[in-house]
């Protein structure tokens, strides 16, 4: 099963995306910060991409949110 339809990761790309959306970025601002191509952001948030530890760390400093707002 893709990690897509797991309930646990569903809410993390759920909460990237919001982080995202607070913070006042667009895909292609947070790509730009972390040196990734738009389509990169887009992936993790439809949940075609998995993210791992040291990724959601970077997305949390670019989000300004504590990396524990990601796995709560």
């Amino acid at each position: 099963m893709s990690k897509k339809y797991l309930p646990k990761y569903r809410k993390l790309t759920q909460k990237l995306r919001i982080a995202r959306l607070e913070a006042g970025l667009t895909q292609v601002e947070v790509g730009k910060k972390l040196k990734k191509p738009q389509a990169y952001l887009s992936k993790i948030e439809r949940g075609e991409r998995g993210v791992d530890a040291v990724e959601l760390a970077e997305l949390a400093r670019v989000y300004k949110k504590p990396f524990s707002y990601f796995v709560r």
